[in-house]
């Protein structure tokens, strides 16, 4: 029993490198093969260990068994932790050990933006780039880039570095510099949903290109691009349930690496209504319940590995479901 669980352990590890790797695969099937591989090991405690031994000692595998039955939900649980949670580069490489998800309430999520795969230039630029946001599917592969950013390899390569922290209000005038490591093991919480924007740092859109060169060099961008304008990166990372309130700025591109992260946009001719210093939390719970249908924002969850586009002066807020890794492409 015990060896065929580690040999399941063994497995889902070796699934867990698989998918780091950039496989699409699921690694929820861990948990259906321990199960499988623990089946297969009172089969051989009955059938093969109880035989081999004497009558006399045939109550020490018939008691073993009975052990390993009891204890078998807990070694299933103990070996599904560690898959998911301890080993690092995990799916969600590794910034979910806190927590999988904002523990408060959202609406219902409905999403009102399209989705395209395999999108030409032509059609971005007639159809999107002027007129509205789109979210772009297959455009790129940063399979690589997205293992360079699990939680192990950004602390080895970057917990050193002196990040500079935002608060997430509209206009972020505080700033904080401190440690990236500080940040991450002190600050990476999930979002008190009582807290105002300034009391609330977020760490993105003040990178030093110089020191995160190393990492940028391997990201590859939408291969769109607007004349006249200059790519500008800015990287983030940032708690579940935290966000910026709605603001406006040049067109851009932003792509989630790990977590989830929900927008909401409105387009230039159109102010929301919303308190530059309470929290998108705070908006979603307090303001977006009585808007009308009329008045309510494009909207959609960003997942892992797509991108969303969205053209010049668009108001948009942004809120992360989870712990998310994300990186923007700002068009200035």
């Amino acid at each position: 029993m015990y060896v065929c669980m580690y040999v399941c352990m063994y497995v889902c590890m070796c699934l867990r490198v698989y998918e780091r790797e950039g496989s699409q695969g699921q690694a929820g099937c861990c948990l259906p093969i321990a199960t499988a591989v623990g089946a297969v090991g009172r089969w051989f405690v009955v059938t093969q260990v109880s035989t081999e031994f004497p009558v006399c000692c045939a109550p020490a595998p018939r008691m073993f068994m009975a052990a390993t039955i009891q204890l078998e939900p807990l070694l299933l649980f103990v070996l599904w932790t560690t898959v998911t949670v301890v080993l690092p580069g995990s799916g969600e490489g590794g910034w979910q050990q806190s927590g999988l998800g904002i523990a408060v309430a959202v609406p219902e999520e409905r999403c009102t933006v399209e989705r395209q795969a395999h999108l030409t230039y032509s059609e971005f630029m007639q159809h999107y780039a002027f007129v509205k946001p789109v979210i772009l599917q297959g455009l790129t592969d940063n399979s690589r880039f997205r293992a360079l950013c699990s939680r192990e390899n950004l602390l080895a390569s970057f917990g050193d570095n002196v990040v500079r922290l935002s608060t997430a209000n509209t206009y972020s005038y505080r700033k904080v510099d401190l440690p990236f490591q500080e940040y991450v093991e002190q600050l990476l919480h999930p979002q008190d949903p009582t807290s105002l924007g300034n009391d609330t740092l977020y760490f993105f859109g003040d990178n030093n290109f110089t020191e995160w060169a190393p990492l940028f060099q391997h990201y590859s961008p939408p291969p769109f691009r607007l004349l006249g304008t200059t790519p500008a990166y800015s990287f983030g990372i940032a708690g579940a349930g935290s966000g910026v309130p709605f603001h406006w700025h040049g067109p851009g591109f932003s792509e989630v690496i790990y977590g989830r992260k929900r927008w909401f946009l409105y387009p230039p001719e159109k102010t929301p209504e919303f308190h530059p210093n309470k929290t998108t939390l705070a908006w979603l719970q307090e303001i977006y319940p009585s808007l009308a249908p009329s008045a309510r924002p494009l909207e959609c969850t960003i997942q892992a590995g797509e991108v969303l586009y969205f053209p010049d002066r668009w108001w948009h807020a942004t809120l992360n479901l989870d712990t998310s890794v994300f990186i923007s492409t700002f068009l200035g």
